[in-house]
């Protein structure tokens, strides 16, 4: 998931990783001046959670061909190395390491800074669709999709603003539940059946695949009153963003049990670990940093995700 502003007109659409540029220094801008830590900080921390050598141990893996579908999220953005600017793609996501420990007879990671579910089926900018990475012998697919569905960018920039106005309250909240609706609840119920779609083409694709539908990991702490000076939401705020998560998650969830996938939860490992929480003991930044870029998971939150994906296969 890629935090950048809504779609708008151009003559000359800009690559996802442009996109998403343009809207973190708006939001880094408004969140705080970026500092850069160390460069050990770039592995973080896998304190909490078991390592991917100790996933692998609970059972065999597949070992036939991986493709890895999805979002920034999915893809490593602002993660050492980048292997691929135009999708923010880094050789310490998930996916990879998945791959390296799986000992898989074939890898084609098509995860993408800005991809939308629709981009599993049609070209995203230049880049051709994500499904063209799945093939009939595929044994194993990974699906990190949906976020930008909801415009989740737009939805932190807008509540970092609205703080502003009342830095102690929910201005956010009250902002997209006026009237007595629930706007993000309905953007989420929107988007359940586009991720429907997309894991219904994966298995018309590759029948036989184990598919795994990655879900998306504790963005801010349950109480933000401590965290105002590192990301500066209102201080009811931040409940909310995390019970929109936690919705997200449950759609997610509920769509990978009635279309023959396993939902990879990410959330609960990640409890403890959010980006106000101060680094070594962070898995998500929250601005740009040398470990990842502002609001998505850096390498340490990447090896949590994989444990759980070997863990997930080998069961």
């Amino acid at each position: 998931m890629t935090l950048r502003p809504a779609h708008a007109p151009s003559a000359h659409p800009a690559s996802p990783r442009r996109r998403h540029a343009a809207l973190v220094a708006v939001c880094a801008g408004a969140v705080l001046a970026a500092t850069s830590p160390p460069a050990s900080a770039a592995h973080g921390s896998d304190r909490g959670h078991g390592s991917v050598a100790e996933a692998t141990r609970a059972g065999a893996l597949p070992a036939g061909h991986y493709a890895a579908l999805g979002d920034s999220f999915s893809s490593g953005l602002g993660i050492p190395a980048q292997t691929d600017t135009t999708c923010g793609r880094s050789d310490h996501n998930y996916p990879t390491l998945v791959a390296a420990t799986a000992g898989t007879a074939g890898f084609t990671d098509v995860t993408c800074a800005g991809a939308e579910t629709r981009h599993v089926t049609e070209a995203q900018d230049a880049v051709a669709p994500q499904i063209d990475a799945v093939r009939p012998d595929t044994s194993v697919v990974t699906v990190g999709i949906g976020g930008n569905d909801l415009d989740l960018a737009g939805i932190i920039g807008r509540c970092v603003l609205l703080a502003y106005l009342d830095p102690q309250g929910s201005p956010c909240k009250n902002s997209f539940t006026l009237f007595g609706t629930d706007e993000i609840g309905a953007r989420i119920n929107s988007t359940a059946p586009k991720v429907a779609g997309v894991l219904q083409t994966v298995r018309a694709k590759s029948p036989g695949a184990k598919v795994l539908l990655v879900g998306y990991p504790a963005i801010v702490p349950d109480d933000g009153s401590a965290c105002r000076e590192t990301i500066p939401l209102a201080t009811g705020d931040f409940a909310w963003l995390r019970d929109k998560t936690k919705q997200l998650n449950t759609m997610l969830a509920k769509e990978a049990a009635t279309h023959d996938a396993t939902f990879i939860d990410t959330y609960t490992p990640s409890v403890g670990h959010d980006a106000c929480k101060p680094e070594g003991v962070r898995w998500l930044e929250p601005t740009d940093t040398a470990a990842a870029t502002g609001f998505h998971p850096n390498a340490a939150g990447h090896r949590s995700t994989a444990a759980t994906v070997v863990a997930a296969l080998g069961g």
